[in-house]
């Protein structure tokens, strides 16, 4: 019962370290009662315990889906028990390398945990990149630097790495109290107890050197941060419309919604931004096929006489479509004389709401996929944009979710990014903090500036190092408020490590691992058995 209250226990605190709670200093010992839980247990009780935290903490952390009206109940428990199953593989692993070998945790411990949730980002349409451990630091900003080389997995590497070396501690004393006699030599891990202490073996020593690494990535982390920024600057002017979900897709509001998004990019405009940036799906029908909809944002752009960036959609995601017809989610882009100087059309889709994965393959239970979902036109290319001799790339909504479409982005000559999302059918969820926590990493990642238009929150400003610099708030909220926020971002040449050579810190990772599997597949067993 004990075992189970601590898997619970890791569930609890590393779903308090994500927003809305955010209280991120928790996921530093998030961990430490599931590592203790899973101690001395038979395979059996290890992969059992491992899906029990794993299931609490993703349903916890994706709580948020519930607010989508399309989500049943029964979705939701599926998708946590789907994502449970990576802490399996975890867990079986992990169990499987420590019995071989007479090292601490540590060893097999960290690589095994980055190659999961890598594979849980990169699982085809069964992807998920979000909830990860390094996400829950986007404001210790000393720390997220590392990004720039290794991505978010190398920020969760250091949170296991504490997280396992503090359970071995506790674990040693553990040990040491149980034992008898002043000749008694502790197990040089508590979490995988074979042989005896070698110099690099001691849990004290380990937690030594782990409190040291951490001291210099956080040191080196705010070395690396200007204190102001400096490069050629760039006036941009995000809208955020705040139009509800449940009237965004009814003709009778249609005059209702593109006089709101008319008026607020003319109160913009008196700041004379150089570019103005609409949410994902923010006209009310698709410009290029509907005359009168393209005519009258043709004379608003003159009107304003600047460069506009506007999300347009035909049929809205996770709803039903009145025809079977194909249809994207794009952006477009209008010169201030009004010209549609470019498309980009989304290439991420989601899955069972802008997309039906093998469609007309596999045929998926009803109560997974309604009759009437249909699948968007993806695009295949990411597009550039150019306002003023600057280029930019454009996420919309979910693509932000995924560190390559940036990388590539940002390689091609982007020198800044925009995100644009309607978040809406989140409701105030802890969905739009999430997702905001995950644009900060991308910015770094690339080191580049993220301009985020939101059609509800939340909108604003990220600068290359994931400093919020702007945000559109009003009476102190950031959700459900109409507002336009015009700020200036400055463009210092971007592309780090990370946009050159990617995810090459989570490849090593994995074949460190895969190493280890493979020399523990030839090795006899060292695991050490005890008293439950």
């Amino acid at each position: 019962m004990v075992r189970i209250f601590l898997a619970i226990l890791s569930a609890l605190l590393l779903t308090l370290s994500f927003p809305n709670f955010d209280l991120g200093f928790l996921v530093w010992v998030g961990l430490v009662p599931f590592f203790l839980a899973i101690r001395y247990k038979s395979l059996g009780k290890v992969l059992g315990l491992s899906y029990l935290t794993g299931v609490g903490f993703f349903l916890g952390v994706f709580y948020w889906i519930n607010a989508i009206k399309a989500v049943t109940l029964l979705q939701y428990s599926i998708l946590g028990l789907y994502l449970g199953l990576y802490l399996v593989v975890f867990g079986f692993f992990f169990y499987f390398i420590s019995s071989k070998f007479r090292f601490l945790s540590l060893i097999p411990a960290l690589p095994l945990w980055v190659a999961v949730e890598y594979l849980r980002s990169h699982a085809g349409f069964a992807a998920l990149p979000m909830g990860h451990l390094g996400f829950t630091q986007h404001q210790n900003l000393s720390l997220i630097q590392m990004a720039s080389f290794t991505g978010v997995y190398g920020v969760s590497f250091v949170i296991v790495m504490v997280n396992v070396a503090i359970a071995d501690l506790i674990g040693y004393w553990i040990d040491r109290k149980r034992q008898k006699g002043p000749d008694y030599s502790p197990s040089p891990s508590s979490l995988s107890p074979q042989g005896r202490g070698k110099f690099f073996e001691k849990p004290i020593l380990a937690g030594v050197i782990v409190l040291t690494m951490i001291l210099i990535l956080c040191v080196g982390g705010h070395i690396s941060l200007p204190p102001t920024p400096s490069g050629k600057s760039l006036s941009v002017a995000v809208v955020q419309g705040n139009i509800p979900q449940e009237l965004k897709w009814k003709r009778e509001y249609r005059e209702q919604i593109i006089s709101k998004y008319e008026a607020l990019s003319e109160e913009a405009s008196r700041f004379h931004p150089q570019i103005i940036v609409w949410p994902e799906a923010s006209t009310p029908g698709f410009i290029l096929k509907d005359i009168i909809l393209y005519q009258r944002m043709v004379s608003m752009v003159r009107r304003i006489n600047t460069y506009l960036l506007a999300g347009s959609a035909e049929y809205p995601k996770f709803g039903k479509r009145p025809i079977k017809l194909k249809s994207g989610n794009t952006a477009l882009f209008f010169s201030p004389e009004g010209k549609v100087l470019g498309q980009y059309l989304k290439i991420r889709l989601t899955p069972f709401g802008e997309y039906v994965p093998y469609e007309g393959v596999f045929p998926w239970p009803e109560f997974l996929v309604s009759k009437e979902t249909n699948s968007n036109l993806a695009g295949t290319e990411p597009i550039l944009f150019e306002v003023d001799g600057t280029k930019f790339g454009t996420l919309i909504c979910s693509e932000i979710l995924y560190p390559e479409l940036g990388r590539c982005m940002v390689e091609k000559g982007a020198g800044f990014l925009v995100n644009i999302n309607n978040e809406a059918w989140f409701g105030k969820s802890a969905y739009s903090y999430q997702a905001l926590s995950i644009a900060i990493f991308r910015a770094v990642e690339n080191r580049v500036n993220l301009v985020r238009s939101n059609n509800t929150g939340v909108s604003g400003f990220i600068d290359p190092y994931g400093r919020v610099t702007a945000r559109l708030t009003k009476g102190g909220e950031d959700l459900f408020i109409e507002g336009t926020l015009t700020h200036e971002i400055f463009l210092s040449p971007a592309g780090t490590f990370y946009t050159r050579y990617g995810d090459v810190f989570a490849y090593g990772c994995i074949a460190f691992s895969i190493g280890l599997m493979i020399w523990s597949f030839f090795r006899k067993s060292q695991r050490i058995k005890t008293k439950k």
